[in-house]
């Protein structure tokens, strides 16, 4: 990267690995707890991202700070506003910074949430999962429609900021059952939504009952038929699709996801946070993208950070070429694309990262739309069509070198 170039956008992710009970489809790093000593865990995230902020080639203010597990709404206020105070005292707040604290809907997260706000949290990103008592208890979901409708409103009253997590493409589900709850969902008039396609992953209670013969999401044809419909209702209503499953009405895109779908820095905190940054000399001969990778046990991460002020299980540096595929992969995923020649001048040519006739056929397909240049037919930029977005790890795969 040029040193004239400027700084990337800097975000903090905060895990909070604790959750109640185990959803069957989730495959993140979360344990069931109840006897977590909170105070201890607030203590030594501050105590890890101190190290973090220390690894950091410069100082830049946060644009973003994201609280993902697990179940953040389970943290106590207090410890929150302690991890947002060291934040702020470590890094410096940009103007208007995000902060972001995801929610399960149930009474008691909900009422906390006000708390929440007075800690300095101003978006909530909601864990609804489904507006369908059947799919909810399917998808081991602690709480209702009923209570779920009830944490929205009681959210809302103190976040303008809000976002609706949904799942869809469960086994069964109809075209016009998914309309329903989409219409549902946007009656709340919410400026983001997350939709997401019900996936298998491996690890997971699913997973197993899969492995055992069960049908538990749609098939690929349904499945397409289903994110068709969501792409079309949610742009008529105004909130249309900017990532592959966000959609968001102007000015109420994520700030922190944003940050990972452009490959800029951010720093991971937590068990089993990753985080990542750039370092660079003169030229892009010497670009390095560090990864950090902390433990995932809680009680690893716990007696590592009180030992040596890190949780810090893998750290990685990759090259100015694996650089380059990160930014395709993430990039490609927002309706916007990827800008070729801003990756160029980051990583170096696109000889060595991007395979020219790939990229071609994929526009022949109409998999991919590409901006050219006039004078030797170069591509500019690309952008995943909407039949690109359906099939993008296979484009991903044929274009990268």
């Amino acid at each position: 990267m040029p040193a004239s170039a400027p700084k990337p956008d800097l975000g903090l992710y905060v895990h909070w690995p604790f959750c109640r009970k185990k959803c069957p489809y989730c495959d993140f790093n979360s344990h069931v707890s109840t006897t977590d000593d909170s105070d201890a865990f607030g203590t030594a995230l501050c105590l890890e991202m101190s190290y973090m902020a220390n690894m950091l080639p410069d100082r830049r203010a946060l644009k973003s700070i994201f609280f993902g597990g697990g179940t953040p709404s389970l943290m106590p206020p207090a410890v929150i506003g302690k991890i947002i105070t060291h934040a702020e005292n470590t890094f410096g707040f940009a103007p208007m910074i995000e902060i972001t604290a995801e929610a399960n809907p149930t009474s008691v997260e909900a009422n906390i949430m006000t708390e929440f706000y007075h800690a300095g949290v101003n978006r909530v990103s909601m864990g609804v999962q489904s507006l369908d008592d059947d799919i909810l208890k399917f998808l081991g979901r602690e709480h209702n429609v009923a209570e779920a409708l009830s944490a929205l409103e009681t959210v809302r009253h103190s976040f303008e900021n809000l976002s609706i997590d949904l799942i869809y493409a469960t086994a069964g589900q109809t075209i016009k059952a998914w309309q329903n709850t989409l219409s549902q969902a946007l009656a709340f008039d919410v400026p983001h939504l997350s939709l997401y396609q019900l996936t298998i992953e491996p690890g997971t209670v699913f997973y197993t009952r899969q492995r055992h013969g069960e049908t538990l999401n749609l098939d690929d044809d349904s499945a397409a038929d289903l994110y068709d419909l969501t792409q079309h209702v949610t742009a008529a209503a105004g909130l249309p699709a900017y990532e592959i499953s966000n959609h968001a009405k102007p000015g109420a895109k994520c700030q922190h996801n944003m940050n990972y779908w452009r490959a800029a820095d951010w720093v991971g905190i937590g068990p089993g946070a990753h985080g990542r940054f750039t370092i660079t000399a003169d030229n892009s001969a010497n670009l390095q993208r560090v990864g950090t990778a902390t433990r995932r046990s809680p009680a690893g991460w716990l007696q590592a950070v009180k030992a040596q002020g890190h949780g810090i299980d893998t750290h990685t540096h990759d090259a100015a070429d694996a650089f380059a595929a990160e930014m395709i992969m993430m990039g490609l995923r927002l309706t916007d694309g990827v800008h070729i020649q801003q990756i160029e001048n980051i990583c170096g040519p696109r000889d060595g990262w991007l395979d020219h006739g790939a990229v071609k056929q994929a526009i022949e397909d109409g998999w991919l739309d590409g901006n050219q240049t006039a004078d030797n037919g170069m591509v500019t930029a690309l952008r995943a069509t909407e039949a690109g977005r359906l099939r993008l790890n296979h484009i991903i795969a044929m274009i990268l070198r």
